[in-house]
């Protein structure tokens, strides 16, 4: 290779190229944040569901609407035919119950935005952890007083590590109910 090409890739090319890559990971980590860690991610629903009206005045349980929660790995996000349970009668002068009621009608489904998410990359089953005994609050936090549901805990490794090891800190009300959940790498990363 001609020296002077050489001298050229060594003082323009890699430092941009080392520059681009840099940047482009600090946009990613940071952009990925909410995703990442999630404490705090809110976002905007397609209709104004509120969970401290349904899951804590009314006292709905949980699995009323995300079925399935019990049985396998995925806890359902209801569909428009779950919620025309009770809204063909209930609430059907609310605007937002009237938006509802159109996209059963037209049989659309709403595109609810995800708030809780475990990377890809991990496998969770909440079957799993819901018939040992640990309560849907544990991990998603007072939903019942909730009017815009959030993520309140952490869903990363290092979160699901601490709650595997110390079950009883984290959830004294299981003292002696429950024992450590497996640390292995493969119970998870399959």
């Amino acid at each position: 290779m001609d020296k002077s090409l050489l001298d050229h890739i060594l003082r323009i090319r890699l430092p941009v190229t080392i520059f681009v890559i840099i940047v482009a990971f600090t946009i990613t980590y940071f952009a990925s944040r909410a995703e990442r860690d999630g404490i705090g991610y809110t976002p905007t629903q397609p209709i104004d569901f509120s969970h401290a009206l349904h899951a804590g005045e009314m006292q709905i349980d949980c699995q009323y609407c995300h079925t399935g929660v019990e049985k396998g790995r995925h806890a359902n996000i209801p569909s428009v035919s779950s919620c025309m349970n009770c809204h063909a009668i209930a609430k059907r002068d609310s605007p937002q119950i009237q938006r509802l009621t159109r996209h059963y009608e037209e049989g659309i489904p709403l595109e609810w935005e995800r708030i809780h998410r475990v990377p890809d990359f991990a496998y969770f089953s909440h079957s799993v952890h819901v018939n040992k005994g640990i309560d849907c609050a544990n991990c998603h936090g007072n939903v019942e007083q909730m009017d815009k549901v959030g993520q309140v805990q952490s869903f990363t490794m290092g979160a699901c590590l601490d709650c595997h090891r110390e079950p009883h800190k984290q959830m004294p009300e299981l003292a002696g109910l429950i024992q450590k959940g497996p640390e292995d790498c493969a119970a998870c990363h399959r």
